[in-house]
């Protein structure tokens, strides 16, 4: 997703299997949801019945599904019973979640229907549109599906969904996947089905429901792309939404295959400024008219490789979500604008990550955070991930890179990965071993603080550089410098590094990282 800011509303591969991944020690593994929810115009109450296939992964007799109680406040959600085949089961809920008292053997795979009702406490986000409008919109990241979806509400447990909604017939209803039904009801209601066949975590299965004007800008290959936007932003949003086609076919011909049956852009209820919705992704109400919607665009459509079809195992490794969207909208500009924009945006992303720096210092990979996912949306998990991913880019070269990125997605397309998982698809496709490279950048806190001094030796006609590395942890990397315009490239791998370079004159001008390579601070003098 993209947080909101002020000034954005900003071949063959190696592996062909996908691979999946569970919470550690998780008895169950969803196979498919179907959700059946009823929506109304009277009030904020909800009816659902939630249908779950479920592979069990040991031997038990009960297993638990996360689901909010309505607590206090009224909001939440209340279970009245749960079957399966037909016969009750007994069940016990707790303020977060559904204990259901079933036998079940190892492997074998089992369907249960869970009837509830409430007010949503979060999570289905019921509300009205700047136009004054009633609209209801998924909003699950990161954990916040189970308020209104009776789920396992982790990114590792991925599964194939259905929606089917039954809400007055002056609404129309978006989802992930494709719409197999509608079907007027009596009482001026609607039903409408969307299924979803790809696997998804639950923080990317959603509806939104609203009065929308639906457009089509067209088809990438034989993916169609779809507007769906408030009628009185119709205009502005069908002409702003429609770079879309220009930035599908980019991912798709650089990473691989686009996991979707279409993709939906809309505008919507969201907390952040986009949200990566499988198929459809929602947008903050006010990105039909935003100066950087292009950009906000690409971010989300990266998602949809990075994070919604390779998710991370956990939230901490959100980098492999964040930090490939926003690498991967700098190379989608860069393709598009030139590399001087990719320059530029990364100049700005430094900057950001170094000020974060002063307000928190903790690594990429945080494994302090285990429970308010939130504080995660920062500048290391967006910016210095895309920081990381541009200096392998660079380590590795362009051919090697993509040739590795294909090859991570390839393997994780409908699964989850690691940093490790990342590092390792790039050491085979590579050859190189990485672990210093990665351990460095994503799991050690800060970055090179250099101190670059400079003397001309007249005589010899050498310029001395010395460079000495303030901080506490030592790096290795590669630094450029240019001498008058004339590049060089220095290995860095002590703390104080010497080096010396012929000249025919004394240097008017010396630059560090003159072409922005290196995610560190620099301070240049001469002696």
């Amino acid at each position: 997703m993209r947080r909101i800011f002020p000034v954005l509303l900003s071949l063959p591969t190696l592996f062909t299997v996908p691979a999946h991944a569970q919470v550690p020690g998780a008895a169950i593994d969803v196979q498919h949801y179907t959700f059946a929810l009823q929506l109304n115009d009277v009030n904020n109450n909800i009816k659902g019945q939630a249908t779950v296939a479920i592979k069990f992964l040991k031997n038990t007799g009960e297993f638990n599904l996360n689901l909010v109680k309505k607590n206090s406040t009224g909001k939440g959600m209340l279970v009245s019973a749960v079957t399966e085949n037909g016969k009750k089961l007994k069940f016990v809920q707790d303020s977060d979640a559904v204990k259901i008292y079933a036998g079940a053997k190892l492997n074998s795979i089992h369907s249960y229907k869970l009837s509830y009702a409430g007010v949503p406490a979060d999570g289905l986000i019921i509300s009205t549109n700047k136009f004054g409008h009633r609209t209801f919109f998924g909003d699950n990241w990161p954990n916040r599906a189970h308020n209104w979806l009776p789920c396992v509400d982790h990114p590792a447990d991925k599964a194939t969904v259905e929606f089917v909604v039954t809400a007055p017939d002056h609404y129309q209803v978006i989802s992930n996947g494709l719409k197999i039904k509608e079907q007027t009801l009596p009482g001026h209601a609607k039903l409408t089905h969307w299924r979803e066949a790809a696997l998804l975590p639950t923080k990317v299965m959603v509806i939104g429901v609203a009065n929308f004007a639906i457009g089509h800008p067209g088809n990438v290959g034989k993916i169609p792309v779809y507007t769906y936007v408030f009628p009185e932003n119709k205009e502005a949003g069908f002409k702003s939404y429609a770079v879309a086609k220009e930035i599908l076919p980019f991912f798709i011909e650089k990473v691989g295959p686009y996991s979707y049956e279409k993709l939906a852009n809309v505008q919507s209820k969201t907390i952040f400024g986009g949200m990566e919705n499988a198929s459809a992704i929602f947008y903050f109400e006010e990105s039909v008219n935003a100066p950087g919607i292009e950009e906000l665009m690409a971010h989300e459509i990266a998602h949809q490789w990075f994070g919604d079809g390779a998710s991370e195992k956990n939230f901490w490794h959100l980098w492999l979500s964040e930090g490939f969207a926003t690498y991967m909208t700098n190379l989608y500009l860069e393709n598009k604008y030139g590399a001087d924009t990719l320059r530029k945006r990364l100049t700005l992303d430094r900057k950001m990550v170094l000020r974060f720096e002063q307000k928190r210092l903790t690594p990429v990979v945080d494994t302090a955070v285990n429970s308010n996912y939130m504080q995660l949306l920062n500048d290391n998990s967006y910016q210095k991930g895309g920081w990381v991913l541009h200096m392998l880019r660079r380590k590795l070269g362009d051919n090697l890179f993509w040739k590795g990125i294909r090859n991570y997605y390839a393997k994780y397309r409908g699964g989850n990965a690691n940093t490790d998982d990342l590092r390792q698809v790039m050491e085979q496709t590579s050859g190189q071993d990485l672990k210093q490279f990665f351990n460095q950048w994503l799991r050690t806190a800060g970055h090179p603080d250099l101190s670059i001094t400079w003397h001309y030796d007249a005589d010899k006609n050498i310029a001395d550089i010395n460079i000495v590395q303030k901080q506490a942890i030592v790096y290795e990397f590669p630094l450029q410098v240019t001498l008058d315009g004339e590049l060089h490239n220095i290995s860095i791998k002590d703390k104080t590094t010497t080096v010396q370079f012929p000249v025919k004159a004394k240097p008017t001008t010396v630059i560090a990282d003159p072409d922005v390579n290196l995610l560190g601070s620099f301070e240049v003098t001469a002696n």
